[in-house]
């Protein structure tokens, strides 16, 4: 996905089109060179896309089949996360790619962590991008009571519990 940016900065500017947005998930792990792993798309917690950039990344993907990427691979999935981010996360925002046309920045990183084990709760499928985001034994007790905080089933917690004791362990936290 990293090339994948790239080669979208370098589409933008010859089509003299700037984009910033702040990024989460995969896309920014890899970016940030926390994974190696691959994603499908680029998730954008914001701005919402304007419509250029939406039809500049179609037209880039139709461009570029060598690429493989799914018609919205650049997307606000993630956008309704904004409204439950704590307080100030804007202001712990850090860069993570500035090229000729694309400003992305991501999360702060306990902020970032957060969004992760919150999703690794919820879908077991982000178990390992959460253990490379190697978060201390305070980082986890620091996020477990916003985590908690994100669902009201009443075994929502248990399973916080039970997830962060797996990522404790394989951690190797005492």
């Amino acid at each position: 996905m990293k090339e994948v940016i790239i080669q979208f900065d370098e589409f933008l500017f010859n089509k003299g089109l700037r984009f910033e947005a702040t990024i989460i998930g995969g896309a920014a792990l890899i970016v940030m060179n926390i994974v190696t792993r691959v994603t499908q798309d680029v998730d954008c917690l914001d701005p919402d896309i304007p419509e250029e950039i939406i039809r500049a990344s179609q037209d880039f993907a139709k461009a570029n089949p060598h690429l493989f990427l799914v018609k919205n691979w650049l997307n606000n999935g993630p956008i309704d996360l904004k409204r439950d981010l704590p307080d100030g996360w804007k202001l712990r925002l850090q860069d993570i790619f500035k090229g000729k046309a694309i400003h992305f920045q991501t999360l702060g990183r306990i902020d970032l962590l957060k969004s992760k084990l919150f999703a690794c709760a919820d879908r077991d499928l982000d178990f390992s991008d959460c253990v490379k985001l190697n978060p201390s034994k305070e980082e986890l007790l620091e996020a477990t009571p916003w985590v908690k905080n994100q669902d009201a089933n009443p075994l929502w917690e248990k399973r916080v519990d039970l997830v962060f004791k797996k990522i404790s362990e394989a951690l190797k936290h005492e």
